[in-house]
């Protein structure tokens, strides 16, 4: 299969409601953080069949989907780029290959979706094994994709009931100014804490960090935390 047929099959499978739908949804108005995407108007479900119908795509013709104007076509790029890495299990130097492409491309992964559906699969597996430094470095960046990647790509660590990246990461991220990154902190946080209570009630009282915390970040935080005392630390009475 070539890119081109790829995004034809899309655009067979476009909903003109979905199409106009999704740039509200993804903020694409002029100062908002989707600026400028354009949406052929297929749902995530049909990608994901168009990726198993296929299976592979050579990175190449990867390289130019990451490349188009159209959102879903950047996002199917990064579901076959999932599915190469899932089949590259026995072959470490093919999984180093596609770790390297996905962070090269960086700057394409330009969307909340594009990083949620692809980080943990692709940077939290790869490095899941090896020194995670370079998670530190992503969240020091000055791109958003990139901040993002780093704390998302960390739900790999969590399933593995491993949350010092993610502490770590969420430590570095906690002041941020954008809301993208305060929702994703607090999801990881709230991820972790799904596994460990306490760990995640540690991490939130040490230094009274819930009451530095954005409000939002800590709300998807506790959002699993009984009611009373989600209320006590909505109230700084903790």
């Amino acid at each position: 299969m070539t890119a081109n047929e790829i995004k034809n099959e899309l655009f067979v499978l476009s909903d003109e409601q979905k199409r106009e739908f999704l740039p509200y949804f993804f903020k694409t108005k002029e100062g908002q953080y989707g600026f400028g995407d354009k949406f052929i108007g297929v749902v995530v479900p049909k990608q994901r069949a168009l990726v198993k119908k296929y299976k592979t795509l050579q990175l190449s013709e990867i390289q130019i989907l990451l490349n188009d104007e159209y959102h879903e076509c950047r996002l199917t790029a990064l579901l076959f780029l999932v599915e190469n890495f899932k089949n590259a299990k026995k072959d470490l130097a093919l999984q180093k290959k596609i770790y390297n492409f996905y962070i090269a491309n960086y700057q394409r992964i330009n969307n909340w979706d594009l990083v949620d559906l692809t980080a943990p699969n692709i940077v939290g597996e790869y490095l899941l094994d090896k020194n995670s430094d370079e998670l530190i470095t992503f969240a020091h960046s000055e791109n958003l994709w990139l901040q993002r990647i780093s704390i998302v790509a960390t739900y790999t660590f969590i399933r593995q009931n491993r949350f010092e990246q993610t502490f770590e990461i969420a430590k570095i991220l906690l002041n941020h100014p954008h809301d993208l990154i305060h929702k994703a902190v607090g999801w990881m946080l709230r991820e972790a804490g799904k596994r460990d209570y306490d760990a995640e009630l540690e991490f939130l009282l040490e230094n009274d960090r819930y009451k530095t915390m954005p409000r939002t970040m800590l709300r998807y935080a506790i959002e699993k935390f009984n009611e009373p005392l989600r209320q006590d630390f909505l109230k700084g009475k903790i």
